[in-house]
């Protein structure tokens, strides 16, 4: 049996850049059928509504806005133990919500088995609806990397 995979994009997509996890997700529902044991989520700055759907899956995939230190546009993927010391770093506005989350998946019991971040270090956070021209082509880079991690977990997708 698979194993049930959450994509979870989070950010606001009212402050430019912070958006592109939320984009992210959309382009990836767009561009593919995603098996049933995927599920693809809008988090938005959702905090605790994510408790659930975070806890009822084994994998998660998140794509954010993230700050590093890299230069504007540099997309990094972490995996295990590094994507909580990252939400500890507060390295994203809206970090202290998944941050709260995983915390409290952990106190009772219900943390994926697997979490992978695929964040995107933003240039523009300025309030608009649009992302930066810097960061508006990585959407489709991300979504190819999240498409290959799935296929990697054994997983089939279909083009829409």
């Amino acid at each position: 049996m698979k194993e049930k995979v959450l994509v979870l994009g989070v950010g606001n997509i009212l402050l430019g850049d912070e958006g592109v996890g939320v984009r992210i997700v959309e382009e990836l529902e767009r561009r593919f059928r995603l098996p049933p044991e995927v599920t693809a989520l809008d988090g938005g700055t959702s905090g605790m509504d994510l408790l659930n759907p975070i806890s009822d899956c084994q994998v998660l995939i998140i794509a954010d806005a993230v700050r590093t230190g890299a230069s504007p546009g540099t997309v990094v993927r972490l995996d295990g133990d590094e994507v909580p010391a990252l939400f500890r770093s507060k390295l994203s506005p809206h970090q202290v919500g998944i941050s709260d989350v995983l915390a409290a998946a952990a106190l009772t019991e219900r943390v994926p088995g697997r979490i992978i971040l695929f964040g995107v270090v933003p240039e523009n956070l300025d309030l608009g609806l649009d992302l930066s021209d810097l960061i508006a082509p990585l959407v489709g880079t991300v979504v190819g990397l999240i498409a290959d991690e799935l296929r990697s977990l054994g997983h089939r997708l279909e083009a829409a």
